[in-house]
């Protein structure tokens, strides 16, 4: 692909370059305005970053339909995640919350589990009726995440504080082990457990293949660094700003969290609601449920080896609250896919929790 036209392609990626270069220029300025002018900034770089990770998933799509399932979903995924980690990273250098890596984690789930099923559920039942797909991969996710969950966020909160680092190095070996194990299953002999046979019907899913196969490989994983970079550099000047815009406000104590969980999301959550549309809700349980696998998976060791590094642990056991939503969201996940489709009244339980989610947090619970 010319350079002229990979830089009309990539404006978005443009637009976040131009304004991570004019909040390097003005940040001091902007933090000497005040909480207002931050926030405003912070806003700014908030949508910024969504564009920018648009791209970066755009073209792990690329590669996901080049690939096939379930290589596809999985790229998607880690792409989404990688993003999330980036961000932790540096907003926990700033002055932020210990419990910034718990609450992203549990918005995360919440998010993907009861957001997304439950949106693209809810639409593409009331389009379709009944949505098949293969349950085998429901339950696969499901016992992983419930599992991961216990280890990561639910058995620390028994953990004297004087032996945290003995059983966070645990934790870093089990996500890894967890992970290994199922990535061997998900692209070895199980691989069919995520991926359903659909009659090809659709006229223009040809011509979308043949679109995304116009576009070299190596471009788009040169797009997705350099969309991951850059994604880095902007998540550090709205650390710098959110942490003064919100300081003293009274805003609920997990928005950053919200924010990271959002942005790292946002990209999922229009590919889950398309594929629901498109009546593949394969692609969407995929997407949804290996989004939250992945972000406990992959985010907890990483962040735990941070913490061994530092020296300073990270607050992970959820509170009583967190813990009965996550325990009601992976119960009713259990029994809504547990049978092979989906629809609109399975969508609406999901969703309501998402709504609950977001009332709880609005009350700072």
């Amino acid at each position: 692909m010319a350079i002229s036209n990979w830089l009309k392609q990539e404006k978005f990626l443009l637009i976040a370059l131009a304004i991570g270069v004019i909040a390097y220029l003005s940040e001091h300025a902007v933090l000497e305005m005040g909480q207002t002018a931050s926030i405003l900034a912070a806003a700014a770089l908030v949508a910024t970053i969504v564009l920018a990770s648009m791209r970066v998933a755009h073209h792990a799509e690329i590669l996901a339909v080049k690939v096939g399932d379930p290589y596809g979903t999985m790229i998607l995924t880690l792409s989404a995640v990688a993003v999330e980690v980036i961000m932790l990273a540096i907003l926990m250098g700033g002055e932020s919350s210990p419990t910034l890596v718990r609450d992203t984690i549990y918005s995360a789930v919440m998010l993907d589990i009861n957001g997304i099923i439950g949106l693209a559920a809810l639409i593409g039942g009331l389009k379709h009726g009944e949505q098949p797909y293969n349950d085998d991969s429901s339950r696969s996710y499901g016992v992983m995440i419930l599992t991961a969950m216990g280890i990561s966020m639910i058995v620390p909160e028994f953990v004297p504080e004087a032996k945290w680092h003995y059983y966070s190095a645990f934790t870093i070996v089990a996500m890894i082990a967890l992970y290994a194990l199922f990535l061997r299953m998900q692209v070895g002999k199980h691989s069919y457990f995520f991926s359903y046979s659909y009659p090809r019907i659709e006229k223009h899913q040809g011509a979308e293949e043949e679109h995304h196969g116009e576009e070299s490989t190596m471009t788009s994983i040169i797009t997705i660094l350099i969309g991951v970079v850059l994604i880095g550099g902007l998540a550090e000047f709205m650390s710098a700003f959110m942490d003064v815009g919100l300081k003293n406000s009274g805003a609920p104590p997990a928005i950053a969290a919200i924010v990271v969980a959002t942005i790292s999301a946002a990209p999922e959550i229009l590919t889950a609601l398309r594929s629901a549309l498109r009546n593949r809700m394969q692609a969407t349980i995929n997407i949804a449920m290996g989004a939250s696998l992945s972000t406990v998976i992959l985010t907890v060791p990483v962040m735990e080896g941070i913490a061994l590094y530092t020296g300073q642990p990270f607050i992970m056991a959820m509170t009583p609250v967190q813990t009965v939503m996550i325990m009601t969201t992976l119960i009713a996940a259990a029994i809504n896919l547990n049978d092979g489709e989906t629809n609109a009244i399975e969508g609406m339980t999901h969703f309501i929790l998402f709504a609950t989610f977001i009332m709880l947090t609005i009350l700072g619970l």
